[in-house]
């Protein structure tokens, strides 16, 4: 294969790394701004809660798979010199599901207030009022993001990574400008958040990418020709998703139903967790992820398997190399990261144990999470979407069974966060194992030596991390903030240079990211 026709897999991660990481600097800043104005209690659980109903409508009709299934076909399609019968794909899709996306919106707009009783049961009457309000609000935001992500899709298909990029952040800018200043103009105030969300939905997944559409000439036209065979293989491929469950898709919403059970707070206090672990997912998993699709799948249609072969094996290293580090760092330094970020306004110092608390236990899973959306799309570049679903359906299964196992162990609401961590990481050793049959030839020995090698270098990492956050100085008041924040940067950056200087010893071929990142420094140049 020409290099002309190869995609720059290294120029997109780039973008979506950096797109997807000032996402999760946003998303950080939209939570201490809530945790500010609102601080952990009865408000933010029920703002917490309303997202439930928009969820459960998201995967019920799975919403996470259109794109998944839609980039292969219409992959397939523009680079079989077929374009024409790629946008008819798409123009089918786009109506069919805007017709079903507005009917299920408008269905769960009616029945959001017997459904709280399904999403939050052990919630009282008092709080069900505000959770339906605020559900209702946000529900119109799943349009956006159904067909924005379809949208997204042609995007990714063409190699146009930034439009995309733009969407998660715009929606994060919305929230926030919903809790400094609608939040103003509504009662209670955290409404305004929902009112944000909506706004930010719209912008950042509607109106960005159909007016970058326009610019690149896509074509749409109203259409549900059913019959055409490449709209028959999105829907088969999506069809499996619709009666199955992934852990992913509803690891959130059994966390939210499950943790009612607790005191008040502790549904916040797992999301903020849930969050902060999230952003290396997002940043080093989801990103990688998304640039690597696009090539995957068309060098399956190419029948290029060597080339999938080796695409798939170098991302899912570079997911190890840079994910395993930083969940140790975030497990050493969990109270630091905790009281720097929230602890301020009426945010208060019982609230930072419970985050903290979860967020060591959320740590555990984070490289799973990270290589579990590589594997997803490795198997829906193939057009498989069976096999990834049961086995998500299985992990889901044992997440909820632990879940309501260790309700009332000692672990308490950190059975949870333990529960999904292993949950996440049989799920992702059983999705590689059934890769590497379907992908013959994978070198696995060379990934086994690369886990090893990260996981070694991490664990010294992060141990000396630990014991050096053990014995500095916590402070009080403003001074408790002030060090949390020097001891995350100054310990997160020596464990850093701790790993990379042990990778360095290992030869490990990733390290060129390193030298990458040194190149940009006067005086240094990358090798």
């Amino acid at each position: 294969m020409s290099e002309a026709l190869k995609p720059n897999t290294a120029r997109a991660g780039g973008i979506m790394m950096a797109s997807l990481f000032l996402s999760r600097v946003l998303g950080i800043l939209r939570d201490m701004i809530m945790a500010w104005s609102f601080g952990q209690g009865p408000e933010t659980d029920a703002y917490v809660l309303a997202f439930q109903i928009p969820d459960l409508l998201f995967f019920l009709i799975a919403g996470g798979a259109l794109s998944s299934a839609f980039i292969p076909v219409f992959s397939e399609y523009l680079h079989t010199n077929r374009e024409d019968e790629a946008w008819h794909v798409f123009s089918v899709v786009a109506t069919v599901m805007s017709v079903l996306v507005t009917a299920f919106i408008v269905f769960a707009w009616i029945f959001a207030e017997p459904l709280t009783h399904v999403i939050a049961p052990m919630k009282g009457d008092e709080l069900r009022p505000l959770i339906v309000h605020i559900s209702r609000i946000v529900l119109p935001a799943q349009f956006a993001f159904f067909i924005g992500g379809l949208m997204f899709g042609t995007l990714y298909a063409r190699q146009s990574f930034a439009a995309p990029g733009l969407g998660p952040n715009l929606y994060n800018l919305g929230i926030i400008f919903g809790a400094l200043v609608l939040s103003h103009f509504v009662q209670p105030g955290i409404v305004g958040m929902g009112w944000g969300a909506l706004v930010g939905a719209i912008v950042g997944n509607l109106v960005v990418p159909f007016w970058v559409m326009r610019k690149m000439n896509s074509r749409f036209r109203v259409s549900f020709d059913l019959q055409h065979p490449g709209v028959r293989k999105v829907f088969k491929l999506m069809a499996p998703v619709v009666f199955g469950l992934s852990l992913t898709g509803v690891y959130s919403m059994i966390t939210r139903a499950v943790a009612t059970n607790y005191a008040v707070g502790v549904n916040t206090g797992l999301e903020f967790a849930n969050k902060l672990m999230a952003a290396p997912v997002g940043i080093f998993g989801q990103s990688l992820a998304i640039a690597a699709f696009p090539a995957l799948a068309q060098f399956y249609a190419q029948k290029r398997m060597d080339l999938y072969r080796d695409q798939l094996l170098k991302t899912l290293r570079t997911v190890l190399y840079l994910s395993i580090p930083v969940g140790a760092l975030m497990f050493a330094l969990s109270d630091e990261i905790v009281i720097a970020i929230f602890e301020y306004g009426k945010f208060r110092q019982a609230d930072v144990v419970v985050v903290a608390a979860s967020l060591r236990w959320y740590t555990l899973g984070v490289a799973a999470w990270c290589v579990h959306p590589v594997l997803m799309r490795a198997f829906f570049a193939q057009h498989r979407s069976v096999a990834p679903v049961v086995l998500g359906t299985i992990a889901t299964g044992l997440y909820f069974g632990l879940a309501l196992l260790m309700r009332d162990s000692p672990l308490g609401y950190r059975s949870l966060p333990f529960a999904g961590s292993v949950s996440a990481i049989v799920l992702v050793i059983a999705m590689l194992l059934m890769t590497v049959k379907s992908s013959d030839g994978f070198d696995i020995p060379s990934l086994l030596k690369a886990l090893g090698q990260v996981c070694f270098a991490s664990a010294v990492a992060g141990a000396v991390v630990y014991a050096a956050a053990s014995l500095t100085p916590t402070g009080t008041g403003v001074g408790r903030n002030l060090w949390a924040i020097g001891k995350v940067v100054v310990l997160g950056l020596s464990g850093a240079w701790i790993y990379g200087g042990i990778t360095y010893w290992m030869k490990m071929p990733e390290t060129q990211y390193l030298d990458r990142a040194l190149s940009k420094f006067p005086g240094r140049r990358g090798s």
